[in-house]
């Protein structure tokens, strides 16, 4: 009998081991893990159309996720995105990032009119429908770029991934919430804003997919994200800090720096 129970437990062993090593591999395997956070990070896209769409959420809070995700992105592209990126594929990588940034740049103020990280009041801005779709267009190809992002930073190591996922995770509910707002503004219905928001995580999703499909482009695509995420940080983020008064918002932007330091302390 003991002996029978020796061999059931060396089997249960057996098995165990088995089965944590697949769950370790699928776990650690980079691209599945980018999916996993691909798709966290387009649910805080819904989750952030889904609070403008029920006015009974509150929303007094949502200055303090940009600025932190401001001084977070901002940290991570510097010290971590741009440095990668310039090891992979030297001079040329810094093209790159000058690159990702202008295309954001062009297609923010060329296809897109004026519009802010926040609720969209100013409904006078938005009254042909096409302006709300083209704002949608503009963000769509900015959280493409957010997925490029995530799958990009796992592809080099799993540091660089989670960092590039928090700084995408930060500004991804102001994001949903953002577009959400100005489609109302434009004149959608609320199903149409919500929607709005959920084209923005299928997007990401797109350039987690894209970046998967391309792995052996990452000298390309790692430089390109980091481009468009210091124009996310400096160029939309900074300027909605800039709007609040006092020293309360200057001060949530250098805490969102200093957790970036602080994780490449513990962690890295």
């Amino acid at each position: 009998m003991s002996g029978e129970r020796s061999v059931f437990a060396r089997s249960l062993l057996t098995a165990h081991s088995y089965f944590s090593v697949i769950i370790l591999r699928f776990t650690m395997h980079p691209i599945l893990l980018s999916l996993l956070l691909g798709l966290t990070a387009a649910a805080a896209n819904v989750f952030g159309g889904t609070m403008i769409v029920q006015k009974n959420w509150d929303r007094s809070y949502l200055k303090y996720f940009v600025a932190l995700g401001a001084g977070f992105m901002l940290a991570a592209a510097i010290v971590e995105i741009v440095p990668e990126s310039l090891i992979l594929g030297g001079k040329s990588a810094a093209l790159l990032v000058l690159g990702g940034y202008l295309i954001i740049h062009f297609f923010e103020h060329t296809i897109t009119p004026h519009f802010h990280f926040g609720e969209e009041t100013h409904s006078d801005e938005f009254v042909a429908s096409n302006r709300g779709f083209s704002v949608l267009l503009g963000l769509v190809i900015h959280t493409y770029f957010d997925g490029i992002a995530i799958a990009s930073g796992f592809i080099v190591s799993s540091w660089l991934g989670w960092v590039i996922f928090l700084a995408v995770f930060l500004h991804k509910i102001p994001e949903g919430f953002t577009v959400a707002s100005v489609m109302l503004a434009s004149g959608q219905s609320k199903r149409l804003a919500w929607g709005a928001s959920v084209l923005l995580g299928g997007a990401t999703l797109a350039g987690v997919l894209s970046m998967a499909a391309m792995r052996q482009h990452i000298g390309l695509g790692l430089p390109l994200s980091g481009g468009v995420t210091i124009y996310v940080a400096a160029s939309d983020l900074m300027p909605e800090v800039n709007r609040e008064p006092g020293v309360k918002m200057a001060l949530v932007v250098l805490l969102g720096v200093g957790v970036f330091f602080l994780l490449d302390r513990i962690v890295h």
